[in-house]
């Protein structure tokens, strides 16, 4: 009989359910030490989800409180130790005992929460359980809860800015997410309706379970950040209703047999200098250009150039041209911008109303790589090359 196999989408729908999913345990034990070592469980997968054991205080979430009493329980009983220490790996039992721990058997399940400050059942109901969240639900609020501000979020401000841009644009669409459950660095999800952008992923590791995992830096347009899982990310995108993967730019063909409304018989490559007075575009004239396409004649394109925040309400002056013929306008405007993504300008100026702008064509790129561009695009090698800001050159793409 064939193995079955455990998807994404199988672990979404048992934390929907409410259902954990335990390791296969050997041997036999009774009831008490199946209580002991799956409560054990549960402190052992916040330490990795938290990397600390769980404190003391009322400032402190509640399910946490709820692990810090129990670890000292477990920490005081010789008979726990003995159970519990071939499955201690993290050393948790090694601890101290929190001055304020309970007797261990001075309070029972529903005492402890009542010290703690959790409403207990109604009287003749003991199903109706107040202010109790699912395993799902505390899983998921703590992608939320565990957010600290951005220290340099201003780096990753304008990628929000951009991601806006595109939607509005047409050139992202928005997913639901569970289409594809992977999760890569670099990438921009919706998530309780906010931008979250994973910024860095770390090294896979097993987890509990035996199953891979891994750490996140995701930060949220916001401007605060969360170090987590990836299994927890994903089942708060899972969970969350809005959640929703926002697709990257789909390069295309750029000639094709079936035309679209978009579509030209001929076409114009241009690239312009500014004569623009900001020190910063005075500093680097030489290097700054707006690459665009158009269909008409440039000149008419830029005859109000000094009036438009788009051409940085300056005269410019076109430096180079290029003809193609049956192209489509939209998608070579968006291969430039995305070969010359890391060395865009960012500048904002203020339009002729004193509104902020911040002009998204222009590029601190040298001519002569424009140009080599411009080929490769023609022989269809550009598939293969990116742009390095820090040489000033086209360099192959690494796998």
């Amino acid at each position: 009989m064939a193995k079955a196999i455990f998807t994404e989408e199988d672990d979404a729908l048992l934390e929907e359910l409410g259902v954990e999913v335990e390791a296969p345990r050997h041997g036999s034990r009774t009831p008490r030490e199946e209580r002991i070592i799956a409560g054990f469980e549960e402190i052992q997968r916040f330490f990795q989800e938290h990397g600390r054991t769980p404190q003391h205080g009322e400032e402190r979430d509640i399910f946490e409180r709820l692990y810090a009493v129990r670890l000292d329980r477990l920490r005081e009983q010789a008979e726990c130790r003995e159970i519990l220490e071939p499955l201690d790996h993290q050393g948790l039992l090694k601890g101290q005992v929190h001055e304020k721990a309970v007797e261990p058997d001075e309070l029972d399940d529903d005492e402890l929460l009542a010290e703690l400050g959790v409403g207990a059942a109604a009287p003749n109901d003991i199903t109706n359980l107040k202010h109790v969240r699912s395993v799902a639900d505390k899983r998921a609020a703590e992608v939320v809860a565990n957010r600290t501000v951005c220290p340099d979020f201003s780096i990753f401000k304008p990628l929000f800015a951009d991601i806006r841009a595109d939607l509005e644009a047409g050139t992202r669409e928005t997913r639901r997410f569970g289409e594809n459950a992977e999760i890569k660095k670099g990438e921009f999800f919706i998530l309780g309706g906010q931008f979250a952008y994973v910024a860095d992923v770390g090294e896979e590791f097993v987890a509990g379970y035996g199953r891979p995992d891994r750490r996140l830096r995701v930060i949220y347009d916001n401007g605060t950040e969360s170090d987590l899982l990836l299994r927890s990310f994903q089942r708060a995108l899972y969970k969350d209703e809005g959640g929703r993967r926002i697709t990257d730019p789909k390069l295309g063909p750029l000639f094709g047999d079936q035309w679209e409304p978009d579509d030209i018989a001929s076409g114009t490559i241009y690239v312009l200098r500014s004569h623009s007075s900001h020190p910063f575009v005075a500093e680097h004239r030489e290097l700054i250009h707006k690459i665009g396409v158009t269909g008409g004649r440039v000149e008419t394109r830029i005859a109000n150039a000094a009036h438009d925040a788009t051409y940085l309400l300056a005269d410019v002056e076109i430096v180079a041209t290029y003809k193609l013929a049956d192209i489509n306008r939209t998608k070579l405007e968006t291969i430039f911008h995305l070969i010359f993504a890391p060395a865009q300008l960012d500048l904002t100026i203020q339009d002729r109303f004193g509104h902020p702008v911040r002009p998204r064509e222009w590029f601190l790129v040298p001519l002569q790589v424009i140009d080599e561009t411009v080929g490769r695009i023609r022989d269809g090698s550009i598939a293969h090359m990116v742009y390095d800001p820090r040489t000033a050159h086209l360099v192959a793409a690494k796998d």
